[in-house]
């Protein structure tokens, strides 16, 4: 029997590694394009506008602060670790099919839909793993509609997308084991009351004509993993945070956005008397300009004396073994799916299945 051949696509936003305006050009005008139009109606010849305005504005900001985006050499070692994980993998599926993990972006080569077009003609089938914990039209969202655009009907044959992931109590387990293994006691244990802001990437709430927005946000899901993740701190017997408290990070345009922000959440604990503060960004799999730099800063603003930023998941080997693990049960589903659609044919398995 020939062996299935499958792919792994291990998928974030992506943001430039060498800071040019070059670079950033064509990345901000995709950002607009995919990201902002889905928020407020731009008008097509604004597009350029807005992104090369905001391609000015961070490499003069990023230049000046010396700052370089770490985001695509993580997601990078995060595909190669997830990669030699799964070929140590023995029996089960890999019986059946041989995998191959690759990296995809967004926002800057290799693009999402450009992987995927490749994927299509060379695979039996493809797992899309985006390495956000939360889903919503801004970030798993981005994947499936260019997988519907690539695959059309064949996706639900041939295509897996890992979602979900900020439910498993497994991810909330290696999350609170490494915020305890990173927080350094011996300094932060110098104030008398310390509190932890959990940052994660905000969510529009009401457009701006106050209406519910029209695409799925995840506004419930961010709060559903906020809740998780505060009462599973809070009782670990290695707590040491008097309070938790999340920390989102907004943007500007298409109306209200979450309120519960970091600077809210800073500036409340200085308020209450906190002398210390640990920062954990939990929304992102992988360190980049919102976390490292922007959520940072905020932090080495704020006038509480003793204060600590832990960078996110990124190399963990705990995490990339759980996420190894969720994707070979994705690899058996998929594998499972296409032998159905053989043996009954799609309305059959529609029918069974959807």
């Amino acid at each position: 029997m020939v062996k299935k051949k499958y792919a792994v696509l291990i998928v974030t936003y992506g943001e430039v590694e060498k800071l040019t305006l070059r670079n950033l050009w064509p990345s901000s005008r995709r950002i607009v394009n995919v990201i902002t139009r889905q928020i407020v109606k731009v008008p097509k010849l604004l597009i350029y506008f807005i992104a090369d305005y905001r391609s000015t504005r961070h490499y003069i900001d990023w230049r000046l602060h010396n700052y370089e985006s770490t985001l695509v050499e993580t997601n990078r070692i995060q595909t190669r670790i997830i990669a030699s994980r799964l070929r140590d993998s023995h029996g089960g599926i890999f019986s059946d099919v041989d995998v191959d993990v690759l990296e995809a972006y967004y926002f800057v080569p290799p693009y999402l839909e450009d992987t995927l077009k490749k994927v299509r003609e060379e695979y039996d089938g493809v797992v899309v793993v985006p390495m956000i914990p939360v889903e919503s039209a801004f970030s798993c969202g981005v994947a499936c509609l260019m997988i519907a655009d690539e695959y059309k009907d064949s996706r639900f044959r041939d295509v897996r997308v890992l979602n979900r992931l900020w439910q498993d109590p497994e991810l909330h387990r290696i999350y609170t084991d490494y915020l305890f293994q990173k927080v350094d006691r011996g300094y932060i244990g110098k104030g008398s009351k310390t509190g932890l802001v959990l940052v994660i990437h905000g969510t529009l709430v009401r457009d701006r004509a106050g209406n519910p927005p029209r695409v799925f946000t995840g506004l419930d899901e961010t709060a559903g993993f906020f809740h998780y993740m505060k009462e599973k701190i809070l009782g670990d017997p290695r707590n040491i945070f008097d309070d938790v408290r999340q920390g989102c990070m907004n943007h500007s345009a298409g109306g209200e956005w979450t309120s519960d922000t970091i600077e809210k959440a800073l500036g409340e604990f200085h308020e209450e008397g906190y002398d210390s503060v640990v920062m954990f960004p939990y929304g992102f799999f992988a360190d980049n300009s919102e976390t490292e730099y922007e959520a940072n800063a905020l932090l080495e603003k704020s006038p509480i004396p003793y204060k600590q930023y832990i960078r996110c998941i990124n190399g963990s080997p705990d995490f990339a073994g759980w996420l190894s693990g969720r994707i070979r049960s994705e690899l058996q589903t998929l594998y499972n799916l296409q032998g159905m659609f053989d043996r009954l044919g799609p309305a059959d398995v529609a029918e069974h299945v959807f």
